[in-house]
C-alpha cells in the first residue's frame, strides 16, 4: 500500500542537526495518521507522499521547515518565589501563551531569585537532518480519521 491522505503510517526515524550530531532516534517506530493532520512535519509528509514500506531517505530542514524560528517573545522571566521547591533547570511546566492558549515551558535558566522560561520547542531554530524508514502502510480507519489521529499500538491511547 502507497501512503497517502488517511493511511496510518510506521516509521522509525533519527534527528541529527546540520552537521550530523545525533540528537534523538525513535526506540520504538512512530505512527502517525498522513494527509494534513498537523501529526508530524508538513515537509516529512510530502517527502513520503507515494511512498510504500521500505522506502528509506534522510531529509535536510531548515529550521523554518522544522520546529520553526525562535520566537523571542516566548521567553518569560518569572520569580524563583513562584515555583515550588526544587525547579530545576531542564523541568517543564504548562502555562499560558500571550495569547492563552496553554503553552509548555522549559525552564532554561535559574538565576539567583530569578527563573527563565522558553516556551519554544527545543529544537526551534536549529536545521536538522532526519532520516526515516517507513515500517508500514495501512488504511486508516473511520475512528481514526474522525479523531485525526492514529490509536492502537504507537498510536494514540483513549
Amino acid at each position: 500500500m502507497k501512503i497517502e491522505k488517511n493511511t496510518a503510517v510506521t516509521l522509525r526515524f533519527k534527528v541529527s542537526d546540520a552537521q550530523g550530531k545525533f540528537i534523538e532516534e525513535s526506540s520504538d517506530p512512530m505512527v502517525y495518521l498522513h494527509g494534513g493532520y498537523g501529526n508530524t512535519l508538513p515537509k516529512i509528509e510530502e517527502a513520503l507522499e507515494g511512498q510504500e514500506p521500505g522506502f528509506q531517505t534522510v531529509l535536510a530542514l531548515q529550521a523554518e521547515d522544522a520546529f520553526g524560528l525562535r520566537d523571542e517573545s516566548l521567553m518569560r522571566t518569572i520569580p524563583r518565589s513562584q515555583f515550588p521547591p526544587g525547579v530545576k533547570v531542564g523541568g517543564q511546566l504548562e502555562g499560558r501563551g500571550s495569547d492563552g492558549r496553554e503553552q509548555v515551558f522549559n525552564v532554561s535558566k535559574i538565576k539567583g531569585d530569578i527563573v527563565l522560561l522558553d516556551g519554544n520547542h527545543p529544537l526551534a531554530g536549529k536545521a536538522l537532518r532526519f532520516t526515516l524508514k517507513v515500517i508500514d502502510v495501512r488504511a486508516a480507519s473511520e475512528e481514526e480519521m474522525a479523531h485525526k489521529h492514529v490509536h492502537g499500538e504507537h498510536g494514540h491511547q483513549h
